[in-house]
């Protein structure tokens, strides 16, 4: 592996692995010192928890909890940087902050922390931002996100349990609504070289028959 390829790795991992280390780091700082961010989560209507919609993706309930949302962070993370290098930093950012305003429009009366619903997002968005565009290489990429993480959507069913269904499914919106406005950037489809030949013939043609209607008009007109 030659040092341009690592550092392409570095680039593409480089916010999901500090996005994960921040989430072990409020986790250990809680263990540690025993005490809880909990409060820090979203609570859904109420003006003290839009704090959550910044805070509440890095606080976890146990380490069971944040085990469970670290690999996927990292894999459908690494996955938007690899993929959509160019613009990945402005989706992160977006998914991330529409997930939470959802989860504070929707959600319970009560606090919800965890990444899932940022996990949700990037699903989503990945599944769909592939679909819409008709490119072979992202609808790929939706075929392996749905191989992967298809029983998510489960999820996405109410449940009175104390899995917050609401930040899976405003996650969810999110990814959706975030591959619609990104419809036209990002990755464009490769051209293949029979494709380009067409197109150029396509255009010479079109530019013989115009020249040919202008030399039948230029013959046409008296002297």
């Amino acid at each position: 592996m030659n040092t341009t390829e690592k550092k392409k790795i570095l680039s593409t991992l480089f916010i999901p692995f500090l996005f994960l280390l921040l989430m072990w780091l409020v986790k250990i700082i809680e263990v540690n010192f025993q005490i809880s961010f909990v409060r820090y989560g979203v609570f859904p209507q109420t003006i003290d928890g839009l704090k959550g919609i910044l805070f509440s993706p890095f606080i976890h309930k146990d380490f069971t909890h944040l085990i469970n949302n670290s690999y996927p962070i990292l894999i459908l993370g690494g996955m938007l940087f690899a993929i959509y290098r160019k613009i990945a930093t402005q989706l992160f950012v977006w998914l991330y902050f529409i997930a939470g305003f959802w989860l504070w429009v929707i959600g319970r009366p009560s606090f919800h922390i965890g990444a899932s619903g940022l996990i949700y997002a990037l699903a989503s968005f990945l599944l769909v931002s592939g679909i819409i565009r008709k490119n072979p290489r992202l609808t790929a990429v939706s075929m392996l996100v749905i191989f992967l993480y298809g029983s998510m959507i489960w999820g996405l069913l109410p449940t009175k349990g104390p899995i917050s269904w609401e930040g899976h499914l405003a996650g969810f919106i999110a990814g959706i609504l975030v591959a619609i406005f990104y419809r036209n950037e990002g990755p464009k489809p490769k051209k293949y070289q029979w494709e380009i030949d067409e197109e150029i013939e396509e255009e010479l043609l079109k530019n013989n028959i115009q020249n040919f209607h202008y030399t039948i008009k230029t013959e046409d007109k008296p002297n």
